[in-house]
C-alpha cells in the first residue's frame, strides 16, 4: 500500500493542521466524501440559486448521489482504469459526476462545454475514452457526427433531456444513471496515491494541448497541505465563480469540502448579488476578477461630486503612507525586505501617527467596500497570475485580504501560497509543506543565488505524472531529479518567497539587447482609468510598443468634460465638437498615462518605455480566441491577429 508522503513543518503549519480534519490515511479522492460525510453530515455541502430548480445538497446526500452514480456507471460498463470525458462547466452535478468517475475506479478527462468542437474532438481522441459525460444536448450536438470514429460506447447527459437514441452509442441522461445505480452496491476497486485520477488538458496559448497526468497523490498533497495557509470551519461559505474543470477552481472546491464548508456556485452576472445575499467567507479567483471589482469602485467613485472626491483621494493617500510604513515595520516590503532599525522605529512611529485618520476612512469609506463582497470576507484567493501592485494597495488599504498563490496545472497547482502572518505583497508566497523551488540560469541550469533572477523549478509530490501519451513532452518538462522546468522567470527572497517576473517564453528582446518582461510593465499601465486591457510588443524592434483597449466610458466621460463628443466608428454624428479614438487630443492623454505609469512603477528603465501603440476596440476575449479560459490574454493569438498593425507601427 502507497504511504503519504511525510514533511517537514514549521511549529505554525503544525499547529494549523492540528485545526482541520485530518485525510492524511487516505489514498484516494473518493475516501475524502466518505469521511466528510460522517464528519459534517447534515451540514450544506453544495448550494446553486441559480439552477432551475435551486439545488441544496448536504454531505451525506452529496455522498449518497457521488456512490449511486459510480455504480450507476459501472452497471453501465465502465471498467477501472478507463478513461471517461467530461466536458461541461460548474455545476453540482459536475462534481457529483467528477467524483463518481474516479468512485468507479476510472479516471476523467475534463474540459469546457464552451470549449471548440475540434479541441474537444482531440481530447476524446487522444484520452482514448470509452464513456462521455457533457452537459446537455447542446454540447453532444456539436460532437455527435464525429463519435462513430471514436471508441466512445456511452454518453451521459448531465441534463435532464431526452436522450438521443443510436443503435452504436448508448445515450442516457442523469436520471437515467442515477435509476441505474439505485438499489445496486458497489464493486470495489483498488486505488492507491500513484493511481491515476484525472487528465487536464492544457489549453495553453500555442500548439495542441498536452493531457497532464494528475494522480490521487498529487491531488490528496494538495489536500492535506493548504491547511497549513487556512483553517476554514464547518459551516463557512465559499463562493465559487472559476470553472471546476481548471485545476485551481477545482482544488479549491476539493479543499474547502474537505473541511465542511458550504460551496455557492456563482457566474459573472450574479456574483454582486450573490456576495450581498450569502456573504461568504472566501473566494478563489485570477487577477482579472479582483481587476473587475476594483474598476467597479473606481467607476463609483468617479460618479462622486468633486469634493466627495477629493476627499476620498486624500483619505486614500495617508492610508497608502501607513501601509508602507506598516510593511516596512513589519519586513514585509518587497523593495526593502532588510529595513535597519532606525528604519523600522521611523515606520513604526509613523504608522501609529497615521493609523486613527487610516481608521477613520474604514469607517467612511473602506467599509463600504467591503460591505460589496458582502462584509464577511476573511481571504481571497488569487492564483493564475502575477497581481497588479495598484490592486495589492487597493485590497490591503480596503482590508479585504489577498493572499495570491503560484502553481501551474502540471503541479496540481499549487505549489507556492502567501500566509496571512506573512503576506508580502509583490510575491507568490513561500512554498507549501512537501515543496522545493530552485532558481536557475535558463542557458546552464546552474542555481542561483538567492535574490538573482533566473528559471523557476520545483519539486514536490504535487507534480504530475506527466503528459498523457507523451514522453517527450514529459522529458521536457522534468529532469531525472523530479524538477519541473514552470517556465516562468523569478527569483527567491531570504525567507524562501517566490517573486515572479515573467515567463521566459513571454520576454520581449529589443535590437539593442535589452530583455524585457512585458507583464510587470502591462499591469502598471493598467493602472490608467482609461486603459482596460494592453499587451506589449515589439520583439527585436528598437523599442517597446503596445495594443490598447481602452475604457470608452472613462474617456467618453473625460471628453465630456472638455466640451468634446467622442465618436467610435459606426455611430452618427451629433453635430457637436467631437473627436475620434485617433485624434490627437486622445492620442496625446493616452501617451500620457503610458508614461506616467511606466516611469512610476518600481525599477524603471528607460527601456521600459512604450514607443508607439494602437487603440483597438475590440476587447481580447475568450470568445474571440483572445485569451484563455482563466483570462489570460494569449500573446502570440494576439500577436498573429494584429500582424499587420504591429509592423505598421514600427514602419
Amino acid at each position: 500500500m502507497s504511504k503519504t508522503p511525510t514533511f517537514h513543518l514549521s511549529e505554525r503549519e503544525r499547529a494549523n493542521l492540528s485545526h482541520v480534519v485530518d485525510y492524511s490515511s487516505a489514498q484516494s479522492l473518493p475516501e475524502v466524501w466518505k469521511k466528510a460525510r460522517s464528519h459534517f453530515g447534515d451540514a450544506i455541502a453544495l448550494h446553486d440559486p441559480h439552477s432551475q430548480p435551486e439545488v441544496v445538497l448536504t454531505y451525506t446526500q452529496l455522498a449518497d448521489k457521488i456512490q449511486q452514480f459510480a455504480v450507476g456507471l459501472q452497471v453501465l460498463g465502465v471498467k477501472p482504469e478507463s478513461c471517461v470525458a467530461l466536458f461541461s462547466d460548474n455545476s453540482p452535478r459536475w462534481f457529483i459526476a467528477d467524483q463518481g468517475i474516479m468512485t468507479a475506479g476510472a479516471f476523467n478527462a475534463v474540459r469546457s462545454a464552451q470549449a471548440e468542437r475540434q479541441e474537444l474532438l482531440f481530447i476524446l481522441e487522444n484520452s482514448g475514452s470509452t464513456a462521455l459525460v457533457v452537459e446537455d444536448l447542446k454540447t453532444l450536438s456539436k460532437l455527435w457526427e464525429h463519435l462513430k470514429d471514436l471508441p466512445v460506447q456511452l454518453v451521459i447527459l448531465l441534463s435532464d433531456e431526452e436522450p438521443l437514441q443510436d443503435s452504436t452509442v448508448k445515450v442516457l441522461n442523469f436520471s437515467g444513471v442515477m435509476a441505474a445505480g439505485a438499489n445496486q452496491s458497489l464493486q470495489s476497486v483498488t486505488q492507491t496515491l500513484e493511481s491515476l485520477a484525472t487528465l487536464i488538458y492544457t489549453s495553453g496559448t500555442t500548439g495542441k494541448p498536452k493531457g497532464v497526468m494528475l494522480s490521487h497523490g498529487n491531488l490528496m498533497h494538495q489536500l492535506t497541505t493548504l491547511g497549513a495557509v487556512l483553517q476554514p470551519h464547518k459551516g463557512d461559505r465559499a463562493i465559487t465563480i472559476l470553472p471546476t474543470w481548471h485545476s485551481f477552481g477545482r482544488i479549491g472546491e476539493y479543499f474547502f469540502l474537505s473541511q465542511g464548508c458550504t460551496q455557492i456556485y456563482s457566474n459573472i452576472r450574479h456574483i454582486k448579488r450573490d456576495f450581498k445575499e450569502y456573504k461568504p467567507q472566501y473566494m478563489v479567483g485570477v487577477p482579472r476578477l479582483w481587476e473587475s471589482i476594483y474598476e467597479g469602485v473606481q467607476k463609483q467613485f468617479r460618479e462622486q461630486p468633486a469634493n466627495k472626491q477629493k476627499l476620498v483621494n486624500n483619505l486614500l493617500n495617508v492610508s497608502q503612507r501607513y501601509i508602507k510604513a506598516r510593511r516596512t515595520f513589519s519586513k514585509l516590503r518587497l523593495d526593502n525586505l532588510s529595513p535597519s532599525l532606525p528604519e523600522r522605529i521611523l515606520a513604526g512611529i509613523q504608522a501609529l501617527a497615521l493609523y486613527p485618520i487610516h481608521a477613520l476612512a474604514g469607517k467612511l469609506v473602506y467599509e463600504k467596500i467591503r460591505e460589496a463582497t458582502g462584509g464577511k470576507m476573511k481571504y481571497v484567493l488569487s492564483g493564475g497570475g502575477s497581481l497588479a501592485m495598484h490592486l495589492e494597495n487597493f485590497f490591503e488599504i480596503t482590508g479585504l485580504q489577498v493572499l495570491v498563490g503560484y502553481g501551474l496545472t502540471e503541479t496540481s497547482p499549487v505549489t507556492h501560497a502567501r500566509r496571512p502572518w506573512h503576506n508580502l505583497r509583490g510575491s507568490s508566497g513561500q512554498p507549501i509543506p512537501g515543496t522545493e523551488a530552485k532558481i536557475v540560469d535558463p542557458e546552464t541550469r546552474q542555481p542561483l543565488p538567492v535574490g538573482q533572477r533566473g528559471l523557476v523549478l520545483l519539486r514536490g509530490p504535487q507534480v504530475m505524472r506527466g503528459y498523457y501519451k507523451n514522453p517527450e513532452a514529459t522529458a521536457k518538462a522534468i529532469d531525472p531529479e523530479g524538477w519541473f522546468n514552470s517556465g516562468d522567470l523569478g527569483w527567491l527572497t531570504v525567507a524562501n518567497d517566490v517573486v515572479l517576473t515573467g515567463r521566459a517564453k513571454d520576454t520581449i528582446v529589443l535590437t539593442n539587447g535589452e530583455n524585457i518582461e512585458p507583464q510587470p510593465i502591462e499591469d502598471a499601465c493598467l493602472r490608467s482609468p482609461y486603459i482596460d486591457q494592453i499587451t506589449l510588443v515589439g520583439q527585436d524592434e528598437r523599442s517597446l510598443g503596445a495594443l490598447i483597449v481602452p475604457n470608452v466610458e472613462a474617456l467618453e466621460k473625460w471628453a465630456a468634460l472638455q466640451n468634446l463628443h467622442l465618436r467610435l466608428p459606426d455611430q452618427p454624428s451629433p453635430g457637436t465638437a467631437e473627436i475620434d479614438l485617433d485624434s490627437k487630443i486622445i492620442q496625446d492623454l493616452i501617451r500620457q498615462e503610458l508614461n506616467r505609469e511606466v516611469q512610476n512603477r518600481p525599477g524603471y528603465r528607460p527601456d521600459d518605455r512604450i514607443g508607439p501603440f494602437k487603440l483597438i476596440l475590440e476587447p481580447f476575449s475568450i470568445e474571440n480566441g483572445m485569451m484563455t479560459q482563466t483570462l489570460k490574454i494569449k500573446r502570440p493569438v494576439v500577436m498573429e491577429r494584429y500582424r499587420d498593425m504591429i509592423d505598421g507601427m514600427f514602419a
